[in-house]
């Protein structure tokens, strides 16, 4: 198999050093190419990385993007020295990861769902009300789910109206309970 034997361990790098920027959903033709579904929010955002990370199951893998092409919503990556659809067709499902420092510079309001994932909500009294446990991306705008302090879950809207303030520092989140959420 041609891998280069780079394991990623640059300084011990721990998951949440990471962003995931997508998922191998199938092999795309014989030579090796892969149909990856974006977990970004822009998947041209493929042509500026150098590299992603193959989370192989037991070991993170260096590999080297040689060609970028889409397809409908997905992006179909060619590596370098993957030329066989037999070394690659096992990592289907497989998550590919980027080094947090090589993601997108974000916009004020804009934060990475890794981030806002375990963070504990709060109302505007400050009393606890659950914790954020999934970002579900509509067309529209983002939906929190937020598993509230007696086990049911709740979804809110990532407005303006009803976020009011997010703490990546403190890992905490102020919400407005608006009419009929509840």
């Amino acid at each position: 198999m041609p891998w280069l034997p780079f394991l990623w361990n640059q300084g011990e790098k721990r998951m949440e050093d990471l962003l995931k920027v997508g998922v191998i959903t199938t092999t795309h033709g014989v030579r090796g190419e892969v149909k990856v579904y974006p977990t970004t929010d822009d998947a041209q955002r493929f042509l500026d990385l150098e590299y992603v990370l193959l989370d192989t199951g037991k070991e993170l893998r260096r590999l080297t993007i040689q060609n970028v092409k889409f397809y409908k919503n997905l992006a179909i990556l060619k590596f370098e020295g993957i030329d066989n659809i037999n070394d690659i067709e096992l990592y289907k499902g497989r998550d590919l990861w980027i080094p947090r420092e090589e993601g997108q510079e974000l916009g004020e309001d804009e934060y990475y769902i890794a981030d806002l994932l375990g963070m504990e909500v709060l109302l505007e009294d400050g009393s606890p009300f659950g914790t954020l446990k999934d970002v579900m991306e509509t067309g529209a705008n983002d939906v929190y789910v937020v598993t509230r302090t007696d086990g049911s879950e709740v979804l809110l809207p990532a407005i303006a109206d009803c976020i009011k303030e997010v703490s990546i520092e403190e890992n905490r989140m102020t919400v407005h309970l608006m009419k009929g959420l509840l």
